[in-house]
């Protein structure tokens, strides 16, 4: 599949009003690409033990498919093949992952966000609530209806916050500056409390940004700069918690 522009440095936002997932065969790795993705597993597991290699989505291409309307091509691969980023010369490619991101407004117009956990792949991150897409069982469909599906879960597991399947609508596709493909979907207002994220706040526009501690997701800072153009500004400072 063809890239559905040539891709700039930096992060992408896609407006996609529709988009249609495909799935595809995940392309064979050579002996010496299995052994060097193991052991860049074995030592990710060394440094964080809570690291579990179970299923994920890879993407493997995207094209669009008329105005707004964007195909995305999947296969299904474990996380220790994520590794193959950090493998230069590799001769297997598949090493971007799906994952789904939630725009979860407030009623003054600002946005969560959370910071991850200490035990997780991703500690001390600010980021949207989400995370990688799993793998539908088998004669499943992974459509735009999984992936809200998805959404909602973590959600769940990570604030607490409950929302319906049909408050959930697609906002945004993103790609990041490592390749990963992000299906943003956007949320009505709702509040809710804990488990995976560690610290959350709302944020209203990059500034706000600036005063979290830790580093943030790479699609953070453009995701806020998109929301702020698009919401009507009102007065309220930042406001932050953490989880007991």
């Amino acid at each position: 599949m063809s890239e559905p522009s040539p891709r700039p440095a930096g992060i992408e936002l896609l407006d996609v009003h529709r988009l249609r997932l495909v799935e595809t065969a995940p392309p064979r790795l050579s002996p010496e690409d299995r052994l060097a993705v193991n052991r860049v597993w074995d030592e990710a597991v060394q440094a964080n033990p809570s690291l579990f290699d179970g299923p994920v989505v890879a993407c493997a291409g995207l094209d669009w498919d008329g105005p707004h309307r964007l195909v995305l091509a999947w296969a299904r691969t474990t996380y220790r093949f994520h590794g193959l980023r950090r493998l230069p010369g590799a001769s297997s490619r598949l090493s971007s992952l799906l994952f789904v991101g939630v725009v979860q407004p407030t009623d003054d117009e600002r946005l969560l966000v959370g910071r991850m956990a200490q035990w997780t792949a991703s500690a001390g991150r600010w980021q949207l609530p989400g995370g990688s897409v799993e793998p539908p069982d088998d004669h499943e469909p992974l459509d735009v209806a999984a992936l809200r599906r998805h959404a909602a879960r973590e959600l769940v597991e990570e604030t607490g916050i409950d929302v319906p399947l049909e408050d959930l609508t697609l906002w945004l596709v993103i790609r990041g500056e490592d390749g990963d493909v992000g299906a943003l979907v956007s949320a009505e207002t709702a509040l809710g409390s804990d488990p995976e994220l560690d610290q959350m706040a709302f944020v209203r526009s990059p500034a706000d940004l600036v005063a979290l501690d830790g580093p943030q997701a790479d699609y953070l800072a453009p995701i806020v700069r998109r929301y702020a153009g698009a919401a009507p500004r009102r007065d309220a400072p930042p406001v932050s918690r953490s989880w007991p």
